[in-house]
């Protein structure tokens, strides 16, 4: 268990879990500004809670991975909360680029206030990012009541399977079963967000989008959501909902929701 702690300027990742069972992350403050210092890295972890914690990178603030190095195993039930993510390079959000064909399921992020997103490279784009390599498959996640701030360069949305001659050593399996909801997006000038599969094969399906709401309007259709669906994408839908059960109501909700997560930076 990790809590309570702060670090400031280490020469590589923050945090660097690989096979464990259990992890529990809160109240965790990180700045870094070297090349290659990640936030928070997990390699083939499970049953893992994060919550309460501010990450300032520069690279990703959390990423999810399956196999690599000496780390070998599945994802499964991952949850994070309550984060407040400044990405001054690459993605606050990062899942799936890593593994030896297995499986990252049951996956959450809830809560999440993302402060900055500055990435020029189009390939490492993305707020929330789902780029699948390694013949993963990534599945049943879901990101709900993440507030997204002015971002400097980059997209929204990033969920691609992909073969990345870097750092891959064979294309995605698949992406399927992702829910995001409740997404406040205040900002201009982001790049189109890209959904797209790789193959026939090892294509993107079931992703459903609710309640997007950028600049106070929610947005009815992906084009006015400047989603990008590429090929072999399927059954990617966006849905508006009556977000007013009574006069302001969730407005001053998602108002203190938003506030809350805010002041425990303070």
């Amino acid at each position: 268990e990790i809590n309570g702690i702060t670090v400031i300027n280490p020469d590589h990742y923050t945090v660097l879990g690989g096979e464990v069972d259990g992890l529990k992350i809160s109240n965790l403050k990180a700045f870094s500004c070297k090349g290659w210092s990640d936030g928070i890295d997990l390699m083939s972890c499970r049953n893992v809670e994060i919550k309460d914690v501010f990450m300032r990178n520069s690279d990703d603030c959390i990423a999810l991975y399956a196999h690599r190095w000496t780390y070998y195993g599945n994802v499964k039930n991952i949850k994070v909360s309550d984060a407040t993510l400044w990405a001054d390079v690459a993605h606050p959000v990062n899942i799936g680029g890593h593994g030896k064909g297995n499986i990252l399921e049951d996956i959450t992020f809830s809560n999440i206030n993302i402060l900055q997103h500055d990435e020029d490279d189009r390939l490492y784009q993305g707020c929330l990012s789902i780029n699948v390599a390694d013949d993963n498959v990534v599945q049943d996640v879901n990101f709900e009541n993440i507030w997204i701030d002015n971002i400097e360069e980059g997209q929204l949305f990033n969920f691609r399977v992909l073969y990345n001659p870097k750092y891959s050593v064979s294309p995605g399996g698949g992406i399927k079963n992702i829910n995001v909801k409740n997404i406040y997006y205040t900002g201009y000038g982001e790049n189109p967000s890209v959904i797209e599969g790789y193959s026939e094969n090892r294509c993107i399906e079931k992703i459903t989008f609710e309640n997007i709401m950028i600049n106070g309007k929610q947005i009815g259709t992906l084009e006015d959501a400047n989603i990008k669906v590429g090929k072999f994408a399927k059954n990617v839908t966006l849905r508006k909902v009556n977000i007013y059960k009574s006069k302001d109501t969730d407005t001053q909700e998602s108002t203190f929701l938003h506030k809350t997560a805010v002041s425990k930076l303070e």
